[in-house]
């Protein structure tokens, strides 16, 4: 159990330093050039706004002095350092030289200004970067027209470059690279203690439903399994709970059905000792010697068909019972059956009525393990009906299912038993016998492909036998 917490503990915290790793790196990873990216284009995008006046200024001619004020405003509006740069040409080279500039520091004195060269040549604006004393600086470069006096056109006399240190850039990667550092080692010290807290309430939870189920292997079927939660565990206490509540039936079912056995047993085992010891009597008449032999046959076949039922089911719960298929008439096996019942149906003062259709209800199957069946139906009809009681016998065919009914007019069964009238052992609270004819039937029902159904009310209760025709 240790070991299943140690890995739950170890899959959650490695799962979440997966992710702060993720989240860092797609964070991190050309941040420094996406910030870099912006700052130029922002500083274009003010050298486009900017620039105008100083544009116009040059265009009509205006004084030295004038333009130092325009660019020191310029520069003061941008927060950036902004150099006038004239332009000449060469042969094959394009050169600058400075006409006017915001600010004499140290710090980019050392700047070329190549970009001012790149926009004369191309006639469009520029951005570039460039090392300087003070690091890296970012420039935009604007190249300005004028009209020629001689020819009235208008040509490239300046290059306007607006420059600011990427410092700021620097810093904010790296304030964001120790913001985010202290927030994953915070988020990785949660997710350890998170984890160790999960893995011992799980491992608390499965401890106890092993604990529980230690009980139940003991045989302690009181025991529950705590159904504390709707999450897999939960489930699984649930589905546990459920196999305890199912053993436990079976338990007291088996305990139901050794008592009956017992007493199914005891009273015939006591009634032949006691006709025996009768028979042994000398002054014994012979009509009364007659009947005790009588009650003697009784309890053996009552003895008898108890051990023969076991054995059915124990064949059947083992898949050993071999079925002999056949082609065979539903009718003429109600037929049969119903007729074996005669003398018990007159003692119990009842009448069966055969529902039977003129032509026959071929089906292929066991006729004798049919005939079975439903031997267990009337005989459980006449058993748990009060006396005059009448039967009905059924057969139909519908489609590709034949169906051979049982049908009384009893008080019906409860219908907190249905649900398990099928089931060994069970007996309803005033039933007699060991509960075992239906888990028969059913039993074999299944093994022929077929369906054993009931249908009960107050007044009327039927099973129905449905095989494949």
């Amino acid at each position: 159990m240790r070991s299943l917490r140690t890995r739950l503990a170890l899959i959650v915290f490695v799962t979440v330093f997966g992710a702060v790793l993720i989240v860092g790196l797609g964070v991190l990873r050309g941040l420094e050039g996406r910030l870099r990216d912006e700052g130029l284009h922002n500083l274009q995008r003010q050298s486009l706004q900017y620039s105008r006046a100083i544009d116009h200024a040059i265009d009509r001619g205006a004084t030295q002095r004038r333009i130092d004020m325009l660019v020191r405003d310029a520069a003061d509006q941008t927060t950036a350092r902004v150099t006038l740069l004239g332009v000449y040409r060469t042969p094959g080279e394009v050169q600058t030289y400075i006409k006017s500039d915001s600010t004499r520091e140290v710090e980019i004195r050392d700047l070329q200004f190549d970009v001012a060269v790149q926009a004369a040549r191309t006639g469009r604006p520029q951005t570039a970067t460039e090392a300087g004393d003070a690091g890296r600086v970012g420039e935009a470069a604007l190249p300005l027209l004028y009209r020629d006096p001689q020819t009235h056109r208008r040509v490239l006399g300046s290059v306007l470059v607006y420059s600011r240190p990427l410092d700021d850039v620097t810093g904010d990667v790296g304030l964001i690279r120790n913001r985010l550092l202290t927030a994953a080692a915070a988020a990785l010290i949660a997710a350890a203690i998170a984890s160790l807290l999960l893995a011992r309430a799980l491992s608390f939870r499965v401890r106890r439903l092993e604990r529980v189920a230690a009980r139940v292997a003991q045989g302690d079927l009181a025991a529950r399994f705590p159904v504390d939660a709707r999450d897999e565990i939960g489930q699984l206490a649930r589905t546990l709970e459920d196999m305890r509540g199912q053993l436990a039936e079976l338990d007291d079912a088996r305990k139901r059905f050794i008592a009956t056995a017992s007493h199914e047993l005891r009273t015939p085992l006591f009634s032949l000792g006691g006709f025996l010891e009768l028979l042994d009597e000398e002054d014994l008449d012979e009509e009364d010697r007659r009947r005790f032999v009588k009650q003697l046959r009784m309890q053996v076949l009552r003895m008898q068909k108890l051990a023969t039922d076991l054995l059915d089911l124990s064949k059947l719960e083992a898949g050993s019972l071999e079925l002999r298929a056949e082609p065979t008439d539903l009718g003429t096996v109600a037929r049969m059956v119903a007729a074996e019942f005669e003398p018990a149906l007159d003692a119990h003062g009842s009448h069966v009525e055969l529902r039977l259709p003129a032509d026959a209800v071929q089906v292929v199957c066991d006729p004798e393990r049919v005939a079975q069946v439903m031997r267990i139906l009337i005989d459980n009809a006449i058993t748990h009906t009060p006396p005059g009681t009448d039967l009905v016998v059924s057969a139909s065919l519908r489609g590709d299912r034949a169906r051979l009914g049982v049908g009384d007019f009893g008080p019906g069964i409860h219908r907190t038993m249905l649900p398990r009238i099928f089931e060994p052992f069970v007996t309803t609270d005033d039933a007699q016998g060991s509960g075992l004819g239906l888990a028969i039937a059913g039993e074999l029902a299944d093994r022929m492909d077929g369906r054993l159904a009931v249908d009960s009310q107050a007044g009327r209760t039927t099973f129905t036998l449905e095989l494949p025709a």
